[in-house]
């Protein structure tokens, strides 16, 4: 099976002129999205703190993030991102996705867009009065 690319813009919330877009492969083995370091601090952007990531060889790794506003396939999401090494290749994680409704077809190596996003925890009835009933 081959891999999938998506191009995303990676935008600085607090300043959304100042922006890199890149071509992300998607990665749904991965929660959060990942960005060379130098990309992110070019923006303006700075480590709002740092998570333990379990790699794929099963060892961990503790890793710096920030909140930015992730652009792809015409929508918008707020992500967590972690700094990569300057190298590494940009991942489109998991959590963003699945945030705008989109999905991997294996198959084909292809993003498609689900008819709405998922949201399961609500009844149509709860939602068109616009509040949940209390229990």
């Amino acid at each position: 099976m081959g891999a999938t690319h998506v191009t995303v813009t990676v935008r600085n919330p607090a300043e959304p002129e100042r922006a890199w877009a890149g071509l992300f492969l998607v990665d749904t083995g991965a929660t959060d999205c990942l960005v060379p370091r130098k990309h992110l601090e070019a923006i303006g952007l700075k480590p709002e703190g740092a998570r333990a990531y379990e790699l794929a060889d099963g060892s961990e790794l503790r890793l710096d993030i920030t909140v930015a506003r992730v652009e792809f396939m015409g929508d918008v999401v707020g992500a967590t991102v972690i700094y990569a090494p300057d190298d590494a290749e940009p991942l489109l994680g998991v959590t963003a996705l699945e945030s705008v409704g989109i999905e991997v077809d294996p198959v084909n190596q292809r993003l498609k867009r689900l008819p709405a996003v998922r949201l399961k925890g609500l009844s149509a009835m709860e939602s068109a009065s616009g509040h949940r009933k209390r229990r």
